[in-house]
């Protein structure tokens, strides 16, 4: 990309499909010449048009608003079901909770990318089978359903994801877009929440000074409404003022690479000091693979981050290190379930993280091979990158047979 921007400087047309076969592949190429080729006019152009930042917060046109409130008014009315029927609440949302915005957010991403009608077909056929085929799981506490309840949010994350991609599910720089997407998103929504929480504890005193009860009010209304409204407005706010967090997410990455990194680190060693045994202990094995689920997000949000803005020789060091304890945290999880396995007999919840495990394991080896590759080479950090991005759908097909096989192979048991 390079070469290509740096020859066809005196060529705009060539120049404009470049930057349209992929928008963000040549904004990180051509920052990256653009000392080189300042004299020209068209590259003055360009680096004001790449790098420019409005200064104003827009909530975009006025359609776009009219979506977004529509589809806040939706997800809320989706959330209020238990109150209209005679559903219960509880078994309610434990299956039907990743329908309450991820839908939403995914028309969002259909209209935007003007998804064509066989794939907006494709889409809300996925939808409805999943919709249908979780509320009719037998059973309320079965292994098996809340397997399959805990796997549904990361399908349909998968299905917004390629919803995102727009008609180029295939194109691996769509998909790590999706990934920064996903991290600037859950920054604002954060950001939001925590302005609605000063909102409502502010709301509720002042009420009490004059001595009004306003907490079932605000239970039943304003909360249910305003946090699934929160990723959809942030989605909104993030897509249309990209340089409200731009310039964060580079700095919580930075931030919480090195401090994830001494953090695991002191975390196994205290595991070796105080004797914890993840082979026998059941609820430890538990944590260890929340723990490990939470660091490869990092590692993956970080790596995505980095594509993005160019880091310095230690943030890639910092990276290749953090890679290398959560290879050894997988490995150790890995063993312990695979331990238990050959121990006490498979079980639906001992093949699901078995098979997740071996997912992340492999995706780490292959992620931290080329981060070693990198650390001699930095234009090796874009097969960093494309390893992340092919492994996605990998992900997304394990939690289908989640969803689908493991039910019916075990009896629904």
């Amino acid at each position: 990309m390079r070469e290509e921007i740096m020859m066809n400087i005196d060529n705009p047309g060539q120049l404009e499909r470049l930057y349209r076969d992929n928008k963000t592949g040549f904004r990180k190429a051509f920052n990256a010449v653009y000392t080189g080729i300042r004299e020209h006019t068209v590259a003055q152009v360009w680096h004001e048009r790449l790098n420019y930042e409005q200064e104003e917060i827009t909530w975009g046109t006025r359609k776009e608003l009219i979506f977004v409130l529509s589809a806040c008014f939706i997800a809320g009315l989706i959330a209020k079901i238990p109150d209209y029927t005679q559903l219960d609440p509880e078994q309610f949302y434990t299956r039907n909770i990743a329908f309450i915005v991820f839908p939403l957010l995914t028309a969002y991403f259909a209209w935007k990318q003007k998804i064509n009608t066989k794939k907006l077909m494709f889409i809300a056929t996925v939808y409805l089978v999943t919709g249908v085929y979780i509320n009719l799981l037998p059973g309320t506490t079965s292994d098996t359903l809340i397997l399959a309840c805990i796997h549904l949010p990361l399908f349909l994350w998968a299905v917004l994801g390629y919803t995102f991609t727009g008609n180029d599910p295939g194109n691996f720089q769509r998909r790590l877009d999706f990934l920064r997407y996903n991290g600037d998103m859950i920054v604002m929504t954060g950001l939001i929440l925590i302005a609605g929480g000063a909102l409502t504890a502010i709301t509720f005193n002042l009420f009490n000074l004059i001595d009004l009860k306003v907490d079932t009010f605000f239970e039943q209304y304003v909360a249910v409404w305003g946090l699934p409204a929160a990723p959809i407005i942030a989605t909104q706010l993030v897509r249309t003022n990209p340089q409200l967090v731009n310039k964060i997410s580079p700095v919580i990455a930075k931030l919480f690479t090195p401090l994830v990194l001494i953090m695991l680190t002191l975390y196994l060693v205290a595991v070796i000091i105080t004797g914890k045994d993840p082979y026998n202990d059941r609820e430890f094995l538990l944590i260890f693979n929340a723990l490990l689920i939470g660091v490869m997000a990092i590692i993956f949000f970080s790596i995505a981050e980095n594509q993005k803005n160019r880091q310095s020789r230690i943030s890639e060091w910092l990276l290749f290190g953090l890679s290398i304890v959560t290879v050894i945290v997988n490995g150790i999880a890995l063993s312990a379930i695979i331990f238990r396995i050959f121990e006490f007999g498979i079980t639906p919840n001992r093949l699901a993280v078995l098979g997740g495990n071996i997912l992340m394991l492999v995706n780490l080896l292959i992620a931290t091979y080329w981060l070693y590759k990198t650390i001699k080479d930095s234009n090796e950090i874009e097969k960093v990158e494309n390893s992340i991005a092919a492994f996605l759908p990998i992900y997304a097909a394990w939690a289908l047979v989640v969803i689908f096989v493991l039910p019916v192979m075990f009896n629904f048991s």
